[in-house]
């Protein structure tokens, strides 16, 4: 995207704009590289923005922490952004990096990315935000970016609750492994946080190179989304966590009442065995086999036994 400040005049094209806006001081740029050659693309990058190499590296890597630096004419801002939505949960992060200068912006990503296709229509659409500046485009396409994790944060709330409450009705293992895989993700959402609420401090105080101070306003905006985000994150991360620990005691509790029941069954079956097995011993010389009301003592003494167990158990309120 090219613009011409003074005449309002807007461009999108390939290539042909860079020497467009190379050849003429007051324009501004915005280059979008994604699915180019690496070779190819740091050539474009050195060359024609003076961008540094190690920086181009770092932006070009599959996986790098989100980090903030300076150069003598520009910002470099490394950060994580939601890849293509999807309707549950699960997520994926892709690299984007902003380099941000007086007189251009360039992005550049691993992957699709529908935060910077966003941040594209809107400028097609509405030229104020290129008339306003690089830097502005670039805080505007950071709280683009926090937006979607705030989107996909609080669609968890509602099925947390309903987890919550599923738990204490009819407590599956399917909600156990479901809980389990919400901590995972958001574990992921707080390592991704912890860097980029840090970034967005930073630029609270300093303003490096590309990003004027008129733009503090834009910054705190960005930087508040990125710390509700961060503990929303750890909210939700505590939630399930607490859940987690609650199902595991809830199942415990289910196993040491049938553990419960199943001694109570023991302890009272046990003596009766034990009666059993002594009298169905063939011995000839056993008194109380010639006795006629034997067999009904020691029914008698079985009942006996049971009665006097469930009564015990009874008092200590095992049943």
């Amino acid at each position: 995207m090219l613009y011409n400040p003074a005449t309002q005049e807007f461009k999108c094209g390939a290539m042909e704009l860079l020497d467009a806006w190379q050849g003429r001081q007051n324009m501004l740029l915005w280059a979008d590289f994604w699915d180019e050659e690496p070779a190819q693309e740091q050539q474009i990058l050195i060359e024609r923005f003076g961008l540094h190499p190690m920086a181009i590296q770092d932006a070009q890597r599959q996986r790098h922490p989100p980090k903030l630096e300076a150069f003598d004419d520009h910002a470099f801002i490394l950060l994580k952004g939601l890849g293509r939505e999807t309707p549950d949960f699960a997520f994926d992060t892709i690299q984007i990096a902003l380099f941000v200068g007086k007189r251009f912006l360039v992005t550049r990503h691993s992957d699709s990315s529908p935060s910077i296709d966003r941040l594209w229509q809107e400028a097609e659409s509405d030229q104020s935000f290129f008339a306003r500046g690089t830097d502005a485009l670039a805080l505007r396409l950071s709280r683009i970016i926090v937006d979607r994790y705030l989107k996909k944060l609080l669609t968890l709330e509602p099925r947390i609750e309903a987890l919550e409450q599923g738990m204490v009705s009819d407590p599956r293992d399917e909600m156990l492994a479901e809980l389990i895989g919400y901590k995972t993700q958001l574990r992921k959402f707080r390592r991704v946080f912890l860097y980029q609420v840090q970034i967005f401090s930073t630029l609270t105080t300093e303003q490096p190179p590309g990003i004027g101070v008129e733009r503090l306003h834009e910054i705190n905006d960005v930087y508040e989304n990125q710390d509700r985000a961060n503990s929303l994150a750890t909210l939700y991360y505590e939630l399930a966590s607490d859940l987690i620990d609650g199902y595991i005691s809830l199942a415990s509790h289910r196993l040491n009442n049938i553990i419960k029941v199943l001694t109570i069954i023991t302890a009272i079956f046990v003596p009766l065995s034990f009666l059993a097995g002594i009298y169905g011993m063939n011995f000839e010389y056993m008194p109380e086999l010639h006795s006629r009301s034997g067999y009904f003592i020691l029914l008698g003494v079985m009942t006996g036994i049971v009665t006097v167990l469930l009564l015990v158990f009874r008092r200590w309120r095992w049943i």
